[in-house]
């Protein structure tokens, strides 16, 4: 639907679970790893450079100088909730014929306040968007997801594509390979019963945000993770930031000490261009993905928390 074909390439960022990156390859294309920004996100501005430098439009084409494959699209993922900063990107695409496809997963609630997109939610600004309603998302419906767009004739293809690409569904003729993505009724009605809820989930995930700020200010070896100020945020989770200077600890040494308090953190996900199945792949100047995993936890965020739970956490990180 994003018109990438086999053997296409797709510039994704390296920061972020490992779901995007399959996909690109369950289609046959080839992924092209960014480093990140301050905020988790994929680095638009090195993006941009790559694509300004790296790359050549031919024939309405954007191509990959060193490897001379088609770059088809982007994936930008508003990591933890936080809203990638598109304005410059977007512009570029479009004069690049690069598709956006965002992935919102983890980002529902969140809504730009400043630039071209104020008042859009993540995920309606590209060409596609897509969320997730697993179980560890602000609401849920057991599994699976959404796919977003304002585009009539991809929306149509989509309903084609995800019930099995049905040409005549009473004889059964399907003229391409089609796919059973889609929710059932009950978990359609589930996530429009959890959909009344959002706007709840979101003031207990802010609260919940403030409670750690507040708290760390009188830290001075942690503090938490800034989110963007061109944004209103989902909080949907919350990242420890470790000040390596002040030796108080690592990531995976708070971890061990918060689990034997009763605590259940995790670190960020391993840079996936550093992952097995996609070391042989490009990538482009990434170093602030690394330090940031380095330096970074994550920490019970479930709007579930209660407030003595966060209090909990805060006890054990002073200890």
């Amino acid at each position: 639907m994003a018109g990438v074909q086999p053997g296409n390439e797709v510039i994704v960022p390296t920061l972020t679970f490992i779901a995007p990156v399959n996909a690109v390859v369950y289609n046959n294309a080839i992924p092209l790893f960014m480093d990140s920004d301050d905020y988790y996100n994929i680095d638009t501005e090195k993006t941009i450079e790559f694509i300004i430098n790296k790359t050549e439009f031919t024939d309405g084409f954007t191509y990959n100088k060193l490897t001379k494959n088609k770059i088809s699209a982007i994936i930008p993922v508003h990591v933890w909730g936080n809203a990638v900063w598109l304005d410059e990107l977007v512009l570029l695409c479009k004069e690049r014929n690069i598709a956006i496809v965002e992935d919102a997963s983890e980002s529902l609630g969140s809504v730009y306040i400043n630039g071209k997109y104020k008042g859009k939610h993540t995920g309606t600004i590209g060409k596609l968007g897509c969320l997730s309603f697993n179980g560890n998302k602000i609401i849920t419906t057991g599994g699976g997801g959404m796919i977003l767009t304002n585009d009539g004739d991809i929306a149509e293809e989509a309903h084609y594509l995800t019930t099995q690409a049905k040409n005549d569904s009473v004889r059964y003729i399907h003229d391409e390979i089609g796919y059973n993505f889609r929710l059932t009724n009950i978990q359609a009605a589930l996530g429009v019963a959890q959909l009344e809820q959002l706007p709840k989930f979101l003031e207990q995930k802010k609260d919940i945000y403030l409670q750690y700020v507040e708290a760390m200010k009188k830290q001075q070896g942690f503090s938490i993770a800034g989110v963007p100020k061109y944004a209103k945020n989902n909080h949907w989770l919350n990242l420890l930031h470790i000040n390596s200077k002040m030796q108080t600890g690592t990531p995976e040494s708070i971890m061990v000490h918060l689990e034997n308090n009763g605590i259940e953190t995790r670190p960020v996900w391993t840079l996936n261009h550093l992952q097995k199945p996609y070391k042989k792949y490009q990538s482009y100047k990434i170093n602030r993905a690394q330090e940031l995993v380095k330096i970074s936890l994550c920490l019970p965020s479930s709007s579930n928390s209660s407030e003595d739970s966060i209090k909990n956490v805060i006890l054990a990180l002073n200890e």
